[in-house]
């Protein structure tokens, strides 16, 4: 027991550490005043979030870190300390899909951190509204989930919408069934958003096999239909409990243990390259035989990978379709612009819907 250190001396020790964190924390508070200063004596006012630079940040974080904290544990205190410093530059103010209490304030959270102004909106197309409007920089939609597939609200919008996609964010999706009564057998009714309720379709059918389930504009509207309403529940996550004072009925009702939901965040500048990128695409062609194939031809000849592809009707025409592709790599990067020089006379339109760094977290 001799070589144990003493509780007390151990405690000093984290003290003095708490205070050099505390003194090495608030002066880089001060120098990010002053990068605002500059910023503003070089005439950019608009916006100082930067995602490529935020990105790099944190990649580096990640790389240095000799733990024993985890690489995203880490990540996660510095996005915060980012966002309180970013904050005294200036607020970001983010519109995300409302009421309070929804996954996609959560995954808001995770991008921009808790400094942030997040705005709640009712709908997705509102959400592109109020940036493309300047009343918020940035917002936060849902793109696709690992187990319904794509969003197809937010896939339609980006066909009209001058936004770019300057981040990506990917949220674990922890679904909870939320009510007041103390059993399964009081519940009357369940209240949801239509793609939660798909996600939980297996666990609703074995253990609420009558009980009505009714379509929601959010989980955290559910939850707070739910926290007032005899004999009704509703599946969301952690946060809307806590929001909505309603009780944890049931934890990890999801169907898939790995269900994660991909969000990307849109506004109005360009994010430069930090060599772990993605560029999103939307392209539509003729409905010729071969069309797809000279699509993608040019992407595997320049050695790019494809992350995603998933079509839609164009709506223009019969049989007319849309493609909504990702791809490895920013559009500045040379393979990239060869690449679509290429498809460019193949196709009848591209649109850059935007190049962005891969989540971090």
């Amino acid at each position: 027991m001799s070589n144990v250190t003493p509780l007390s001396e151990l405690r000093d020790q984290i003290d003095a550490i708490d205070q050099e964190i505390l003194q090495l924390i608030n002066q880089r508070a001060a120098l990010a005043e002053e990068v605002a200063k500059t910023k503003i004596a070089n005439g950019e006012e608009t916006c100082f979030y930067r995602p490529d630079r935020e990105a790099l940040v944190l990649r580096r974080i990640q790389e240095l870190n000799p733990g024993p904290l985890s690489n995203d544990t880490a990540a996660r205190f510095f996005r915060e300390l980012m966002s309180a410093c970013l904050a005294l530059e200036k607020p970001l103010q983010v519109a995300y899909l409302g009421p309070e209490g929804t996954f996609t304030q959560q995954a808001a959270f995770k991008h921009f951190g808790q400094a942030v102004k997040a705005e709640p909106v009712p709908t997705i197309e509102a959400i592109f509204e109020s940036v493309e409007s300047g009343h918020c920089q940035f917002g936060v939609v849902p793109i696709e989930n690992s187990t319904e597939g794509m969003v197809t609200h937010t896939l339609d919008r980006f066909v009209i919408s001058p936004l770019q996609v300057c981040g990506e964010v990917a949220l674990r999706i922890n679904h909870n069934l939320l009510s007041n009564v103390k059993n399964l057998s009081e519940i009357t009714e369940v209240f949801s958003h239509r793609q939660s309720l798909a996600q939980c379709r297996k666990w609703l059918e074995e253990n609420l096999p009558n009980i009505r389930c009714t379509e929601v504009s959010s989980n955290a509207e559910a939850a707070r239909i739910a926290s007032s309403q005899q004999g009704a529940a509703a599946i969301a996550g952690e946060l809307a409990a806590e929001i909505y004072n309603i009780n944890l009925l049931e934890c990890n009702i999801e169907d898939e243990l790995n269900n994660t939901t991909r969000f990307v965040i849109v506004g109005k500048l360009t994010a430069n390259s930090t060599g772990q990128d993605k560029t999103s695409l939307l392209i539509s062609t003729k409905n010729n035989p071969g069309a797809l194939y000279s699509i993608l031809e040019p992407f595997a000849k320049h050695n790019i990978g494809l992350t995603k592809i998933e079509s839609r009707p164009s709506r223009q025409g019969l049989w007319d379709y849309l493609f909504f592709i990702d791809i490895d790599g920013h559009k500045t990067n040379q393979n990239v612009v060869l690449a679509l020089d290429e498809l460019q006379p193949r196709v009848t339109m591209i649109k850059v819907l935007g190049s962005y760094p891969k989540a971090v977290l």
